[in-house]
């Protein structure tokens, strides 16, 4: 073989050794920042958003939640409420992982809320937010009811709806 081939040889090894080594990086650096043992679910309750949050990983450790509507920060909780249907579910150790929001005076007119499962990683230098469950999409009519789906899953049905 020549110099000329050897060296194409040797130039495509290397790139593809890269390549290697930076998806390698990318991988461990995803599992590092973003938790992909929470679970969970949100649905409506009333005039309450409700439901429940795990880490797998720790299936003990209580996750923190976040409430968004319509893009907005509207409040925090930790997923330390009864839910015996998690446990009935095989999904929890213990029934403490539910959480519960009392949604806010909202203008009439059609909302969204969404709700985060909170991960610190990095010491807790970095903060990732990770949805739980679908989008919440709700009216709020002229005289203050609120329209909302009225059915969601049971946490045995949930798998389906989990996010990684």
């Amino acid at each position: 073989m020549d110099r000329r081939a050897q060296l194409t040889h040797a130039l495509i090894a290397k790139s593809i050794f890269e390549a290697l080594f930076v998806a390698t990086l990318a991988v461990i650096f995803h599992y590092m920042a973003f938790n992909p043992y929470f679970r969970g679910w949100s649905e409506f309750h009333g005039r309450d958003i409700g439901g429940w949050a795990i880490d797998e990983a720790a299936p003990l450790k209580r996750v923190e939640v976040q409430l968004f509507i319509d893009g907005h920060f509207t409040g925090q909780a930790v997923a330390d409420l009864s839910r015996p249907d998690v446990v009935k579910a095989h999904r929890a150790p213990d029934e403490w992982n539910g959480f519960s929001f009392q949604i806010p005076s909202l203008a009439s007119g059609e909302h969204e809320a969404r709700v985060y499962a909170m991960h610190e990683s990095g010491g807790g230098k970095r903060r990732t937010l990770q949805q739980i469950g679908r989008p919440l999409r709700f009216e709020i009519t002229a005289s203050g009811a609120i329209n909302a789906p009225a059915s969601s899953p049971p946490a045995e049905d949930s798998d389906k709806y989990d996010v990684r």
